[in-house]
């Protein structure tokens, strides 16, 4: 009883604290993890990519990244120490680390046809950083293991250990795909939506963020990981996501291009 009864206040303490919201869409966010914490986390994880990677000598492309960048970041309104570089890879990829850290990577380029294509693609990574996405997956991936072991003293005194193991098993198994991953794929959506809004303040055509990812639909050549065991939504539903997205600013007379 006292186990329990521990259990209980211990639950309803971790959902109360650390609520925070996104920007944009104003979504109720678990954050157990400081700005200065996860800032601190992102520059620690760039400097360590940067070392390890081979960063581009080609004034122009590297000036593009930067001015795109800068164009974004400007409409961001994050007073972040920004910084933007191309990494001579030939993988299809970019990130944003938390504090402004953009990473593109040589092979989007190919991907992205013109600016307002490569916009759509650091404008979405930048719109992870701005909704402080990686800091909310540490931190449910930290409740959701002080919850296990919350919960194990509870079965351990209830059940047994070897049925605990076995609802352990599935715990782990039901948060990995029943929480987890769906919440990286809300994630995309978010970021999506963000990196829309980023562009279309910046003056980007944000109609061509759906002939990016038409472009990205292209290159994988049908081959994708199905959506339910994926972190990412499929091409298909984000095309149809952001055209919605598109369609909102359009009636709300906000559209810039």
């Amino acid at each position: 009883m006292k186990r329990s009864l521990i259990f209980a206040i211990s639950l309803l303490f971790f959902l109360g604290c650390g609520m925070t919201k996104t920007p944009v869409t104003h979504r109720t966010q678990l954050m157990m993890i400081s700005p200065a914490e996860e800032i601190a986390m992102g520059e620690k994880s760039y400097r360590e990519i940067l070392a390890k990677s081979k960063l581009s000598t080609n004034k122009k492309e590297v000036e593009r990244i930067r001015r795109i960048g800068r164009r974004l970041a400007k409409a961001s309104g994050k007073n972040y120490n920004w910084e933007f570089n191309l990494v001579d890879e030939d993988k299809v990829n970019a990130f944003c680390l938390p504090g402004g850290k953009v990473v593109v990577y040589r092979g989007i380029l190919k991907v992205a046809k013109n600016d307002d294509q490569l916009a759509t693609v650091m404008s979405h990574e930048i719109g992870h950083a701005l909704a402080r996405h990686g800091a909310e997956r540490m931190s449910m991936q930290m409740a959701t293991q002080t919850v296990q072991k919350l919960g194990n003293m509870v079965l351990g005194a209830t059940i047994g250990t070897a049925n605990s193991k076995l609802i352990n098993m599935a715990y782990n198994i039901g948060t990995q795909y029943g929480v987890l991953l769906p919440y990286s794929r809300k994630h995309e959506d978010e970021a999506d939506e963000i990196g829309i809004i980023l562009m279309n303040k910046a003056g980007y055509n944000v109609h061509e963020a759906l002939k990016f990812w038409e472009n990205m639909k292209a290159l994988k050549n049908g081959q994708e990981v199905p959506a339910l065991l994926s972190t990412h939504p499929s091409d298909e539903s984000r095309i149809e996501h952001i055209k919605k997205v598109i369609e909102r600013l359009k009636r709300e007379g906000k559209l810039a291009k």
